[in-house]
């Protein structure tokens, strides 16, 4: 079995797509994937399936479209694939409240979108992943899940550095 990290995309935010946590255990459980974890009310998940990720994505799809009744994109990563995000991180570290990881569904080939007005914040595209540095913080920053949605065709879905952190420390525990 594979340990996986699973990232739900706009889950009980703003009251919207409401899942309480222990429900989303349950019906992870009821899907039988194996020592599921969930980790803050924001949709990170931790699991070990013999499934690929493109079958764990649409099983937690079509469950969630099927006990809750809304669309909620899911994207996995395995704990290799994490730990390599977080030791890729191209920026400073310096201050953790302004770093982020956006992950992408699909691995995308451009390395540069057309951005106005992002001061000084920066990214990095690298594959299936954005590498974000936001000192202007993330409440002000342009460079959003939407905005590399529309310029790069994909789904994302951001983590800060803390939280991924603590997602890769709880998977390998």
């Amino acid at each position: 079995m594979k340990k996986y990290i699973v990232l739900l995309r706009g889950i009980n935010v703003s009251g919207k797509n409401k899942i309480p946590m222990a429900d989303l255990r349950e019906l992870l459980n009821d899907l039988d994937f194996q020592n599921v974890q969930t980790y803050i009310q924001s949709g990170n998940i931790i699991l070990e399936s013999d499934e690929g990720k493109s079958v764990i994505c649409n099983k937690i799809k079509d469950g969630i479209q099927s006990k809750f009744g809304f669309d909620v994109p899911v994207i996995a990563r395995t704990i290799p694939e994490w730990k390599k995000a977080i030791a890729n991180y191209p920026f400073s570290t310096d201050n953790t409240k302004i770093v982020a990881f956006v992950f992408l569904n699909k691995k995308v080939y451009e390395t540069k979108i057309e951005v106005k007005g992002i001061n000084y914040d920066e990214y990095l595209i690298d594959k299936d992943m954005v590498f974000i540095y936001c000192p202007s913080g993330f409440a002000k920053t342009k460079l959003s899940n939407n905005l590399f949605e529309r310029k790069l065709n994909v789904t994302a879905t951001t983590r800060n550095y803390n939280t991924a952190l603590k997602l890769l420390e709880l998977a390998t525990k």
